[in-house]
This record gives structure tokens, sequence and C-alpha cells, in this order.
């Protein structure tokens, strides 16, 4: 009988082509989290008018309900990852949006609009704490900030799918139509995964009734393990394993300052974040020169950069380690944002460039678009890359709790930015709101600054796993 240090056969081991399809299947269901939390600030210039409203205002609550929601399903979803699983929460979370998702087409009032969003928020906030948790266990050590970046990188991907979906569908077939797609699509992958998607091999290997379906998935990821292998970890063995983790585990000693750190920047980053994507189309459609689609396109812009940036960004943290890349990433965003807001809303501005592409059709880039691009994309290059930095500093056993727990914290900032965002909009117009974006990033950077277990450069990786191996 051989024992197996599970930990240490996936940190040391190969990066192969299962493991990225893996990738692939847990990036899907966030591309989709990310379509569904977004469909309804594109879908809001479309619904005021048709419900009798002069502007976006009036769903500001019901803007809120959504974070809110995702607040209190990523405090649930990570508990509940680590202790039954992260694919049984994950594809939980992904039926449980998509289902409410649907319900939404058919309501007729803001009440009814923000009931049903908070709802299928919970489901949206547990599947991204669990999709990051699982990329992070199927991969070696390191290629675990790319992988956890490269899913999380998905939710400006279905953001921009959301901005089209709605520039598109919505003005021929009307909104409800908007969130009937939304809803359906992640019911169908649903099912898919189920059937393909494997339980976290770190998961299996602390509950010694699966270990011949973690002997499967090992071989099939190309290690040799024989079927009476035993199972340990670094923390122990199956057989004892540690008690249940808790949210108190966060704040012991060794945890406490990064634990800090991160609440702060999921905080203020999620606020920053959220003030775009909640406000970004009715900003431009209230200022009176957009219309619904091309106001679409602004938010659009934002997460063409955040796809472009957070894939940027993950490969220079491999390189550079994650305190010189997301600390730079969020001056940069500062600077930007000041910029922004000395700029113009002029639709009719001729455009920096003019291109084609396939099913896109032509795209004119303005210099608000592109600023738009350049500054989203940082403001989601950070965010992204926070989930890589807080399954990097949580151990195995409480990873799942930790990323959803900071994830959780930080939707209180979602809940509050469209009110930090309206009011910033109300009282300084455009230059206010664009100079919100700079006051958060600033404080992002001053709290991703209290964080000490940043993910290392790449030349002391190995170091760093033999000086502390139980934080990976």
């Amino acid at each position: 009988m051989k024992t197996v240090d599970v930990g240490q056969v996936l940190d040391e081991g190969r990066w192969t082509g299962y493991q990225k399809l893996l990738i692939l299947g847990t990036a899907l269901t966030i591309v989709l989290d990310g379509v569904d939390n977004q469909l309804l600030p594109n879908a809001v210039p479309f619904i005021a008018p048709e419900w009798g409203f002069a502007n976006g205002a009036p769903f500001r609550n019901a803007l809120a309900t959504g974070p809110f929601g995702m607040m209190i399903g990523g405090l649930l979803g990570g508990v509940l990852g680590d202790r039954y699983g992260r694919r049984t929460a994950l594809l939980g979370s992904v039926l449980a949006f998509a289902v409410l998702t649907i319900s939404i087409a058919f309501v007729d009032s803001v009440f009814a609009l923000g009931v049903l969003r908070f709802i299928a928020g919970v489901g949206l906030g547990g599947a991204m704490p669990n999709a990051a948790t699982l990329a992070s266990e199927y991969v070696p050590r390191r290629q675990r900030p790319f992988a956890v970046t490269l899913t999380i990188v998905c939710i400006p991907l279905g953001g921009f799918a959301a901005s089209y979906m709605a520039a598109h569908i919505a003005p021929a077939y009307g909104w409800r139509a908007l969130f009937i797609v939304g809803g359906l699509v992640p019911l169908v992958l649903a099912a898919v995964l189920a059937k393909v998607l494997p339980e976290s091999p770190r998961y299996l290997a602390s509950r010694r009734e699966r270990w011949p379906e973690l002997v499967g998935l090992l071989r099939r990821m190309g290690h040799t393990v024989s079927d009476d292998t035993t199972f340990v970890e670094a923390r122990g063995t199956a057989e004892a394993p540690v008690a249940k983790p808790t949210m108190g585990d966060l704040f012991a000693p060794r945890f406490l300052r990064d634990t800090t750190g991160l609440f702060g920047s999921f905080f203020f980053c999620l606020m920053v974040n959220y003030v775009a994507i909640q406000l970004v189309p009715s900003m431009l459609r209230d200022a009176g020169k957009f219309t619904p689609a091309a106001a679409a396109g602004g938010l659009q812009w934002v997460n063409v950069g955040g796809v472009i940036g957070a894939v940027l960004g993950a490969l220079v943290i491999q390189r550079l380690g994650s305190r010189l890349t997301m600390i730079g990433m969020s001056a940069i965003a500062i600077a930007c944002s000041l910029f922004m807001a000395r700029m113009r809303l002029d639709p009719t501005a001729a455009p920096l460039l003019t291109f084609s592409l396939p099913l896109l059709g032509d795209i004119s880039l303005t210099p608000l678009m592109g600023m738009f691009l350049i500054t989203g994309g940082l403001l989601n290059a950070v965010q992204t890359t926070m989930y890589a930095l807080a399954a990097h500093v949580y151990p195995t056993e409480i990873r799942s709790t930790g990323v959803g727990t900071a994830v959780a914290f930080g939707r209180i900032g979602n809940v509050l930015a469209v009110y930090v965002g309206g009011y910033a909009l109300d009282h300084g117009g455009p230059p206010g709101y664009f100079t919100s974006w700079a006051i958060l990033m600033a404080l992002v950077l001053l709290s991703l600054a209290i964080v000490k277990r940043h993910v290392p450069r790449t030349s002391s990786v190995e170091g760093a796993a033999v000086a502390a191996p139980a934080t990976h």
C-alpha cells in the first residue's frame, strides 16, 4: 500500500490537457454568471420608458438587491463548498440563478424585479468562490494564479455578452427575451457539467469513502496510482480530518492581517467595479446624448477591457508576483479615472479607429470608449486577480470559506455601489461619477498593501512553498 500526498502531487505535477478542460468547464459557469449578473443594468434603459420612468433612478433599489443576495450567496456557497464539495455547491448555484433569471422575464413592477434579483443573487454569489476554489485545486501551484484568474476573468466576458445581447436582442425582441435566454443557457450547461465535471481532488482526499473516485481522477490527470493507495495532505489524513471550517478560523493570528487586507480589497474593488457595471448604461442614457443601445456600448467596452486586462494581469503576476502587479494596476486606474472625469460625453466624437469583427460587424472606438476600455480593464483586472490572491492566502481546509467570506464582505460594497455612484452622479454629474472611481481605487491600493501573503514572484515560488507549505 502506497501513501500519496495529494497536495504535493498536484502542486508539483504536470499541467495536462485534461486539467485545462476542467478549467474551461468552471470558466463556462462564470461566463454565464457574468451574463446573468449584468443583464439588469443593461436592460434598465429599455425597461424604464416601457414602465413610464424618465430615467434609471427608480431602479437603484432593484439593482442593489442583486449584490445583497450575492453577499449572502458568497457566505453560504463558500461554507457549503468546504463541507459538501466545491462541484456540488457550484452546480447548485448555477441552477438557482438560471431558474430565477428566467422568472424575471415575467415581472411587471420594480418591487417584483428587486425580489427576484435578490434571490437570483444568492445563486450568483455562491458560484464564484466555488469556481475559484475548484480551479485552484485542479492545477499545479505554478499555474494556480493564472487558472483562477482565467476562470474569474469570464465575469467581464459574460458582461460583454450581456451588453451585446442588450444592444441586439432587446431592440428586436424586447427586454424580456434577454432574461429568458440568460436563464435557459445555464440550465443546459449545468446538465452537461453534472456529467463531466469532477469534484476537487483535494476535497476527495479528505473523504475516505470517495478515494476510488479520486484514484480515477488522478489517473485522468496523468498520475500513476494504485487502487489501494492511501491519501494524505500536509494537514493530516482523511482518517483524522480537521474540524469543520468556520469563519472564525480566518481571524486566527496567522491570518488576521491578510484577512483584514483582503476584506478591504474586495469591499472597495467590488464597489468600484459595480459603480461602473450598475450605472454606466444609465449614466450615458440619462445624459441625453446616447441611445439605449449606444449606452450599452459603454459597458461593453468596460468588459472587453476587463477580459484583456485580467488575462494580462494574471500573466504578469506569475512573473512579478501579485503585490507589485496589483498595486501598480490600481495606481494606473486612479490616474485614468481622474482623466475620464475631465472628458466630454460626446457620442458624435470622431473615432480613434474603426474595424470589423466576425459576428460583431463594424466597430468604432471613440476616445471615450477607448478610456472605458483601458480604465474598465484595469478595474476588472484588479478584481479578478484578487480571487487568485485569496485562494493563495488560505490553506485547502478553509480555502472555500476564506474566498467565499472575503467575497461576501466585498458584496457589502456591491450593495452600496449603486447608492455611492448615484450620489456622485446626483451631486457631481459625470465628473463626480468618474472621480468616485479614483477615490475607491485609492482605497483598494491601500488595502492591497496590507496583505502579507501575496503571490510570490516566479523565481521564489519554490522557496515560498518550502517555507510555508500549509498556505498552499
